[in-house]
C-alpha cells in the first residue's frame, strides 16, 4: 500500500460542546494519511493519475471551515467518509489536533483509521 499524506492542514471552525466554543472558531490542525496506488502516477508522471493532495487540502478547508461539529470524533467520522467516497480512498487515518483544549496539555485529539489497507 502507498500512502499519500497530508499533515498540519490548520483549518478555523466552530468545534466544541461548551457555549462560549460555539460562538467563535477554534483552530484544529489535520493530518492524513491516504491509501493510493501511485505507481501508474510514478510512471506517466500526471498529476490526473494520482490523488491529488492540493484538491484534498481545497476540499477540507471548505468542509472543516463551514463545519458546527460538538465533537472531534464527529469531526474526524465525517472527514473520513467525504475522502472516501469524494475521493475514492479506501484507507485513510486521521488525525485531529485541539491544540489547548485541555489546560496544561500541549495537545489534545482523535485518531482514526477507516476503511481497508490493501
Amino acid at each position: 500500500m502507498d500512502i499519500v499524506y497530508l499533515h498540519g492542514l490548520k483549518v478555523e471552525c466552530v468545534i466544541g460542546v461548551w457555549a462560549w466554543e460555539r460562538r467563535i472558531k477554534q483552530m484544529v490542525t489535520i493530518d492524513l494519511d491516504m491509501a493510493a496506488d501511485i505507481r501508474h502516477a510514478a510512471e506517466s508522471d500526471r498529476l490526473e493519475d494520482t490523488l491529488n493532495y492540493k484538491a484534498v487540502a481545497k476540499r477540507l478547508n471548505q468542509f472543516v471551515g463551514d463545519s458546527e461539529f460538538q465533537l472531534v470524533e464527529t469531526l474526524a467520522e465525517k472527514i473520513a467518509e467525504l475522502l472516501r467516497v469524494e475521493f475514492a480512498i479506501p484507507w485513510c487515518r486521521i488525525c485531529i489536533n485541539k491544540r489547548g483544549a485541555v489546560r496544561g496539555a500541549r495537545d489534545v485529539g482523535v485518531i482514526i483509521e477507516r476503511g481497508r489497507a490493501q
